[in-house]
């Protein structure tokens, strides 16, 4: 069975490499925040916000790959209550992370499998993860030991790397932080004979 991962994320393709998955990657082809505008408009949780991207994305990729079983996956990081987007340069990953100091904040990480537009299932995992409180001298030279690479990340850290200093306590587990709920990935690939096992 041809299987399509809807995302040109490097972190989700070697997740599922290191998994042994065979498989295409295929960016989708959507405007994320037109989608998202009218859901938080009507006031919908980031949960079911990462959902409806995730679906989005995979039926976008669906359409151009007959046949194929594809994955969709989002993410959406809130804090208090409020949707965060990806921040454009390093002076906004340090109000960023000054942003998330001594804070909780949470993660949704959402994926969806869906073939010739069909969706077959859904589902979100989330993450609670804890920074301690972090000063701004920490934060620039943290940033100066981490590099550029932090902007692919919402929260502008990378929890595999040197980003886990920034962290008191971390509820949830690390696929649903990188952004793909691996297991619950797995098992349902199984069940839909996408996988041997």
């Amino acid at each position: 069975m041809n299987l399509v991962l809807a995302s040109a994320s490097p972190f989700r393709s070697a997740l599922l490499n290191n998994a042994g998955l065979e498989f295409e990657a295929v960016a989708a082809k959507i405007d994320e925040r037109a989608v998202e505008q009218p859901l938080l408009e009507a006031g919908l949780p980031p949960a079911d916000i990462a959902e409806v991207l995730a679906i989005a994305k995979a039926e976008d990729v669906s359409a151009r790959n007959t046949g194929a079983l594809v994955i969709g996956s989002d993410q959406v990081l809130s804090l208090d209550g409020e949707i965060l987007h990806k921040v454009a340069d390093m002076e906004g990953a340090r109000r960023r992370l000054l942003q998330l100091s001594a804070k909780t904040h949470h993660l949704d990480s959402a994926i969806a499998l869906v073939r010739d537009g069909e969706v077959l299932w859904s589902h979100v995992e989330r993450a609670a993860l804890t920074m301690r409180s972090l000063s701004p001298e920490f934060v620039g030279r943290h940033l100066a030991e981490a590099g550029d690479t932090i902007l692919s990340s919402v929260g502008a850290y990378q929890i595999e790397g040197v980003g886990i200093q920034l962290f008191e306590k971390i509820d949830g587990d690390l696929f649903t932080i990188m952004g793909l709920p691996l297991l619950p990935l797995l098992a349902e690939l199984r069940r839909q004979a996408a996988l041997e096992g």
